[in-house]
């Protein structure tokens, strides 16, 4: 190695458990959880900064990932999850201000998705699963530590004279905040227009009363009644739950994972990269037997019951092959089983729902889906002899760019089919609140009308075609070339460009809160991340720390 020459970084793992963790205190009070942010300066993921002032990084929302799982899953007596600092005076400073300044412009943005994906994991739970987020913001709360607080349901500010919440990045930074902040801020407080200007462009902040009357807290609290009304109001949000105060919780194993220089393997999910096409293979494979339907039955099998297990390994591919496999732009999507196994997944999910262990598993697969929508890659799903996209897996195919099924007229036993399922009717919403079937047919009743009344029928290409359901239905004669020059053509684009348009084609349903996130301030952030008043020599991100003044280009673009 040169003197120059850097080493490569280590790849990014996303599995972790509490005994590991640098920067997060979990600790259980019967209905009420304490997660308490306390980083590591000095267990920064990457080298080159140190997270001071409980500043965070890739590393940190890893762990704060992990930790939310682990109640979701382990602990269903939980309710009420407080979010707090043990730092003196300060609850969260954000993101780490010279790792966003060191680290390449994918890194960031993929750390911001992943963070983004976090917060609006704590929403998702609070709306579907019971699970209540209480920020108690006991110091300076910043940037990034405000947006995970207004990822909560309620805030409350210690009123100490000093602690205060802030968006600095505008005024500081020349950046925008980067997960969720000014959306927020606007549709899920409601803060004023003006106002929010006014905040979002002064670094110092807004404190106090203050901040409860601009609505950017719920309540503002003496430091000697602090901790009481704390656990107080946490008591009062935990009693509004049906999350079950006697449950068994589920702990949730290492996964079965082997990582090969150009494959993932796991138990029931496959990636192979082909690095000479730029392209990865993901194989989910179904159930090898039916699965069990009887909810003594399900709880016995716990952390390896299979709905669960699938969804936590194809959600770790999907991270991994996001972060570490970059020139990797376009991944094809293929299952492997029997249908009928699969039927017997939706079935017992769908008997079920109401449970608290089986709504955790449906909603650890919604999120895992929607992982795949919002993946900035290429997504083709091919329907060969042998697939089972029947269900909760033809959702693989619907997330996909396109869908390819082979047509086999001369041997229609061996044809692959696909298969509709009541699944497919609102179980895994997108963000946008749409399911795939929806965003597909932009809600047109007739076409939803034709597809329900297939609904558990085996359709071959040309019938699913007819329906609309997938892209192409090639014979085999057509099939190698077609699908071939389909992915070379595809890989040959610029990656920029189809980023773009995927993530516009994909989305195409009523906007929100999380469309707005993901799609209009991810669009502004990218853009400014990598404009020279932000990341130049003399950008703000740049000199940061540094005594020195950005140097802005005053032009308006």
């Amino acid at each position: 190695m040169t003197a120059s020459a850097q080493p490569t970084p280590a790849p990014v793992d996303y599995q972790t458990h509490p005994s590991q963790y640098r920067h997060w205190k979990l600790s259980f009070d019967g209905a009420l959880a304490r997660l308490v942010a306390d980083f590591d300066e000095n267990a920064g993921l990457r080298p080159g900064y140190k997270l001071k002032l409980n500043s965070y990084d890739l590393g940190v929302d890893i762990e704060l990932n992990d930790a939310i799982n682990r109640i979701r899953f382990e602990h269903p007596e939980v309710r009420t999850v407080i979010v707090t600092s043990a730092k003196e005076k300060v609850f969260c400073s954000g993101a780490n201000i010279f790792m966003l300044g060191v680290s390449s412009h994918a890194w960031k943005v993929n750390f911001c998705k992943f963070t983004n994906e976090t917060r609006n994991g704590l929403e998702d739970s609070s709306q579907n699963s019971g699970l209540k987020f209480l920020a108690a913001v006991n110091g300076a709360c910043a940037g990034g530590g405000y947006e995970l607080a207004l990822a909560c349901d309620e805030i409350i500010l210690i009123d100490d004279r000093n602690s205060a919440v802030s968006l600095p990045e505008v005024p500081l930074l020349g950046v925008l905040p980067g997960t969720g902040g000014l959306t927020r801020v606007t549709d899920k407080r409601h803060v004023r227009h003006d106002l929010a200007d006014i905040f979002c462009t002064t670094a110092e902040g807004v404190r106090g009363q203050k901040a409860v009357d601009w609505r950017l807290v719920d309540e503002a609290v003496k430091p000697a009644q602090f901790a009481a009304r704390v656990q107080e109001r946490a008591l009062e949000l935990a009693a509004k739950s049906d999350r079950p105060a006697n449950g068994k919780g589920v702990t949730l194993v290492p996964l079965q994972r082997t990582i090969e220089a150009d494959a993932l393997r796991y138990s029931h999910v496959t990636v192979e990269i082909d690095r000479t096409r730029r392209v990865a293979t993901f194989t989910v494979k179904a159930p090898a037997a039916p699965v069990e339907s009887d909810i003594a039955a399900i709880e016995a099998k716990g952390a390896a019951w299979y709905p669960l297990v699938v969804a936590r390994e194809l959600e770790d591919a999907i991270l991994s092959m996001r972060t570490n496999e970059l020139d990797i732009g376009t991944w094809l999507v293929k299952t492997e089983g029997t249908a009928s196994n699969v039927r017997s997944m939706d079935a017992a999910l769908l008997a079920h729902k109401d449970h608290w262990f089986v709504r955790e598993t449906i909603g650890l697969l919604r999120r895992t889906f929607s992982r795949l929508d919002v993946s900035s890659r290429s997504l083709f799903a091919l329907i060969e002899p042998g697939s089972c996209f029947a269900g909760s897996f033809l959702e693989l195919a619907l997330a996909c760019d396109r869908s390819y099924q082979l047509a086999l007229p001369s041997d229609p036993a061996a044809a692959p089919a696909i298969e509709v399922g009541e699944t497919n009717f609102g179980l895994y919403p997108m963000a946008t609140g749409q399911s795939r079937l929806q965003r597909r047919f932009y809600d047109e009743a007739p076409a939803l009308e034709a597809v329900r009344a297939k609904a558990g029928q085996p359709l071959d290409a040309d019938a699913a075609f007819a329906l609309g359901l997938v892209t192409s239905n090639p014979d085999d004669i057509d099939w190698p070339d077609e699908t071939r020059l389909a992915i070379e053509e595809r890989v040959s684009m610029s990656p920029d460009a189809l980023t773009g348009l995927e993530a516009n084609l994909r989305f195409n349903g009523p906007e929100n809160m999380f469309t707005r996130i993901f799609g209009r301030l991810t669009a502004w952030q990218n853009w400014i991340f990598q404009r020279p008043n932000a990341v130049g020599e003399k950008g703000a991100l740049k000199v940061y720390g540094k005594g020195e003044r950005a140097h802005f280009d005053f032009n308006r673009v």
